[in-house]
Order: C-alpha cells, then sequence, then structure tokens
C-alpha cells in the first residue's frame, strides 16, 4: 500500500549489502525507508559532489584570507550569543573540539540506532551538496561510520527544533574519537568511541578543520530521520488496522453499502477512494457481512446503516494517508536540502563565493508535518476504542454476548476489562497530539529567541504510535473473540479472502476466550507482534495481491 514507486536513483542492492551514492539531491523516500531497516549498508559519495565540495571549501578559505575583516559565523567568529567573538586563527581548530564538547548536553533515552544512522546519511548527503564549507573527507568519516556499523548513541531528549546542535553534537564526539563519543557496534554493544575506532583499524582521532563543527551540527538530519522512522511505524499501524477492522466488520456483519465505491467518488479524495477499496479487497467474497450473515443471528429487518464509527474509517484511513503522504515529501525534501548555517554559495557574479548567514536549519514543516500525522493518529485512535466497544455491548453488537463472554454471562466478565484498559490509553493519546509549534521561549540571552519544537512533536507522535500498537491488539482479540462466537451459527458462510487469513494469524497467536482468563500476557505477544510489523506485513501482501 505505501510502498513508494518512484525509482530509487541512489539506490542499489546486491549481497544483501544496500548501496547508496550520496550527490546531495537524489535520495528518494525509497532510499530512506530501506535505509532505516536494511541490514548492512554500504555509502559512497559521488565525485561530483566530492570535487564540488573540494571547490567550495577553497573559495571560502579564499574569501577569508582576501578580506581579514570578513567575519564569518562558526568559522572565525564564536556561536550564539558569543556570536560578536572573534576567533583567532590559532583558536579555531581549538574551538571545534570545544563546540562538541559544549552542545553535546542531550538527555535521556537515546534515540533507536536506525534513527541515528539514517540521522548521518542525511546529514552526509546535505553536505555533499557543497554548500556548507565542509571538506570530503567529512563525509568520508561520516560513511566510514555507517558502513563499519559504528553508529553514534544519540540522547532523544535536547533538540529545540532550530538545528539538531545537540544531537548532532553528540554524533560529532562519536565521529572524532573523542574520549566521551559512544557508539552502538554490529554486535548491538555499546563501545567508546576512540576503542571502537581502534578495533575496525581507522584512525582514532579525526580533527575537524575551521567551520565544520557548526556544518556537522546544525541542520536538521536527525529530525529528518525521526520523522522517517516514525512516518514508517505509522504506514505500519494503518495496514495492520485495516486487517483489524476487516476482522470486525466480519464480527459485527456490517453493511457494507457504507463502502460502495460510487459513494467515495462523489466525495473527489482519492486517498478517501484508496482507503475504501483495500477495505473491500479484504472483505471480498465475505458471507458474513450480507443479509444472510445478520439473518443468522437473528436480523430479520434491514439494519438500514451502521454506526457513524464504522462509516467513518474510510475517511479517517484516507486523511491519515494524505497526511503521511505529506510527510514523505517533506521529510525527502529535507534530506536533498541545504540546511546549515551559514552556507557558502555562489555570488551573483559567478566568480566567487558568499558566506550566507539564514534560518534553513528551521524545522517547522517538519514539526507540523508529525503534528498533522499525530492529530490524524490520535483520531483513528478514539475510532479504534469506539469500534471495540461497539461488539462489548450486547444492545450495538447485534446478537454478541454482553462482554463477549465465552462462558456464563456475569459469572464471566469476558472482555469488558480488557476494553477499559485500552480506553485508558486515549486520554495520553490526546494529551500528546496537542500541537507543540507555538510553545516557544527565547534561549541563550534573547539570541536564539524562537524555537520550532519540532522534536517534541517528533517524539510525541513516536510516542502515540506506541500506544496506538497496545489499542490495535485490543481490537484484534476482542474482534476475534467475535468472530469465534458467531462460528458456529455462520456455518458454511467465508469469511473474507482477506479476513480469514488475518482471523487464522491471530489464532495461532491468541486461542478464544471460553472462560475468564489471565489475558495480558497474551495481549502483551500480541502488541509484541504488531510491532514487529507480522499483521502488517500480511495485510500488505494480501493488498499487493
Amino acid at each position: 500500500m505505501h510502498k513508494s514507486e518512484q525509482p530509487a536513483s541512489a539506490l542499489e542492492a546486491s549481497d544483501g549489502m544496500l548501496s547508496l551514492t550520496l550527490n546531495g539531491a537524489s535520495l528518494t523516500w525509497r532510499d530512506l525507508a530501506a535505509a532505516l531497516t536494511a541490514e548492512r549498508l554500504g555509502i559512497t559519495m559521488d565525485p561530483v559532489a566530492r570535487n564540488q565540495m573540494q571547490r567550495t571549501r577553497e573559495a571560502g578559505l579564499a574569501a577569508l584570507k582576501a578580506d581579514p575583516q570578513l567575519r564569518v559565523y562558526g568559522w572565525n567568529q564564536a556561536l550564539g550569543p558569543f556570536k560578536d567573538r572573534r576567533l583567532k586563527p590559532d583558536e579555531q581548530l581549538r574551538f571545534q573540539v570545544n563546540v562538541l564538547r559544549s552542545h553535546s548536553t542531550g538527555l535521556g533515552e537515546a534515540l533507536p540506532w536506525q534513527v541515528a544512522r539514517l540521522a548521518l546519511i542525511v546529514r552526509a548527503n546535505c553536505l555533499a551538496r557543497g554548500t556548507s564549507g565542509a571538506r570530503p573527507e567529512l563525509v568520508d568519516r561520516m560513511n566510514d561510520a555507517v558502513n563499519l556499523g559504528l553508529i553514534p548513541v544519540i540522547p532523544g531528549t535536547g533538540s529545540m527544533g532550530t538545528g539538531d546542535l545537540q544531537p548532532m553534537a553528540a554524533a560529532g564526539l562519536a565521529l572524532t574519537g573523542d574520549a566521551a563519543g559512544r557508539v552502538r557496534c554490529e554486535d548491538g554493544e555499546e563501545r567508546r568511541a576512540p576503542q571502537a575506532w581502534a578495533a575496525m583499524g581507522r584512525d582514532v582521532e579525526f580533527q575537524l578543520a575551521t567551520g565544520e563543527a557548526i556544518a556537522l551540527i546544525s541542520g536538521s538530519a536527525v529530525l529528518t530521520a525521526h520523522l522517517a522512522f516514525a512516518v514508517e511505524e505509522v504506514y505500519r499501524q494503518v495496514e495492520t488496522f485495516l486487517g483489524a477492522f476487516a476482522l470486525f466488520c466480519e464480527a459485527a456483519r456490517v453493511e457494507k453499502n457504507a463502502f460502495d465505491p460510487r459513494i467515495h467518488a462523489e466525495r473527489h479524495m482519492p486517498w478517501e477512494m484508496q482507503a475504501n477499496a483495500l477495505i473491500l479487497r479484504l472483505m471480498g467474497n465475505s458471507g458474513w457481512a450480507t443479509s444472510e450473515g445478520r439473518r443468522r443471528v437473528g436480523e430479520h429487518a434491514p439494519r438500514i446503516q451502521d454506526a457513524t464509527s464504522v462509516r467513518s474509517v474510510p475517511h479517517q484511513v484516507g486523511i491519515i494517508l494524505r497526511e503521511l503522504e505529506r510527510a514523505r515529501e517533506d521529510v525527502t525534501r529535507e534530506a536533498n536540502s541545504s540546511t546549515c548555517n551559514p552556507l557558502l554559495i555562489p555570488d551573483y557574479t559567478g566568480q566567487g563565493y558568499d558566506f550566507l548567514s539564514g534560518g534553513n536549519w528551521d524545522a517547522t514543516v517538519l514539526g507540523q508535518a508529525a503534528q498533522s500525522v499525530n492529530g490524524c493518529l490520535a483520531r483513528l485512535a478514539v475510532l479504534t476504542k469506539d469500534l471495540a466497544a461497539r461488539l462489548l455491548h450486547d444492545g450495538w453488537s447485534h446478537g454478541l454476548p454482553a462482554g463477549l463472554s465465552g462462558g456464563e454471562t456475569g459469572l464471566n466478565s469476558g472482555m469488558l476489562l480488557l476494553h477499559t484498559s485500552a480506553a485508558a490509553l486515549i486520554p495520553e493519546i490526546q494529551l500528546l497530539a496537542n500541537p507543540v509549534g507555538a510553545l516557544s521561549f527565547p534561549l541563550k540571552g534573547g539570541q536564539e529567541d524562537f524555537h520550532t519544537m519540532a522534536m517534541a512533536a517528533v517524539n510525541a507522535l513516536v510516542s502515540n504510535s506506541r500506544r496506538f500498537d497496545q489499542l490495535l491488539a485490543v481490537l484484534f482479540v476482542i474482534s476475534g473473540q467475535g468472530i469465534h462466537l458467531l462460528e458456529e451459527r455462520m456455518r458454511g458462510l467465508p469469511l473474507g479472502d482477506g479476513s480469514a487469513c488475518v482471523y487464522e494469524q491471530l489464532r495461532g497467536q491468541v486461542t478464544p476466550l471460553e472462560e475468564d482468563r489471565f489475558l495480558s500476557p497474551e495481549v502483551e505477544d500480541l502488541v509484541e507482534s504488531i510491532r514487529q510489523g507480522d499483521f502488517a506485513l500480511l495485510v500488505h501482501d494480501l493488498l499487493e495481491e
């Protein structure tokens, strides 16, 4: 459903190795998504990009030499509120080290190693554009770290969305072999950077040249990588939700008129029509969601229409598909952009270069994308909770026993409390879906007086996606129980082609409830299976067929 169809211009796979050639302009979404999951990577830089980096570097140094009065942020001037402090030539190399150490103040749990690895790739690609003034050797060092599996340990808290200062400073300590730097190695163990580089037979120390510390830590590479990770997770969850909803439709014997393509064609929303088509594909040939299926459970009068929660599903899935697609586009653009400060750009004569200080590190577009997806995910979470509730209420479920108890009702409570635990997630999800982009305040003596809070937005999305996995597990278990309780009465009527496959997989992990039992371990195992993508892969393959 969500796999990109565009060609991977920079991507080549062979012998289990994912190869990427960086030129600053041609990373596709397919490249980025593949880099998140690949076991081994081979990253190189395009020779043309290498030459451009070298030319730009030489031009920047020549401009500084030609004009002793030229002041350039992060090159011969200090940073932040100390921007007016001139750096003497003999201070500039020491300054590169100090920048990494002073800015590496991140706190809390480390970002997933897949995010850290992709952040290196994205930053290396941005530097390969040749607009930062950094040397090609810096990109080579970053690529070498990725290829060797030496992935910086990057704390998740610290970025305000005004550049990835704290997280990329932590990465910089690892890249330069600083004793404070930590890396995750291919065996999954964390080691000090000097020991890790030495064990690989590489130079332990890598000295940043003038202007390279700011080139490394400025920009939005970590945010870009983290949002790419979150988007892939939510795509997985949308596919998983479709599988769970298909089981719900069977258990509820829904009226399929709401999914008639003619209805959605009148709305002119392509994502909504896509979502509706996917639902119909999973429910294809269902004998349960028919007049006969409903008659078997005692419905002799027309249902006319189902509750709004059921009829809203194509619309809610459609809007999140739209926002995910937009987020993919934003991430891809950002991964191929010059996001550092300052930039070294050809002047209007075409004969020289200008140092330009601006705000391309501003990550508003990424934060907004994360907030938009998060808002859609929160609505889908509420919808998931409400769908499960319909199967538990004997006044709403059209013939199912109250609580879906397998034994005597009352003596057995069935799944009422499982649903209550799921409902407890909703206020947490809603709280984290509140927009944070307007929560700005001045820092650093007022020099940095506005912040996008984009990292907070992405962190909130990731946190909510983890909660949504739990909600999905509950909808699976409740829908599966509903199907189980109807199987005898539905004998001879098939489940939908896709629904049947999803139900079979569910039954391999969670057994039906005959009498009340301790369900939490099975549900937790199911959550982990969902998180690993087992149901998403199944649904994806069914939809591809």
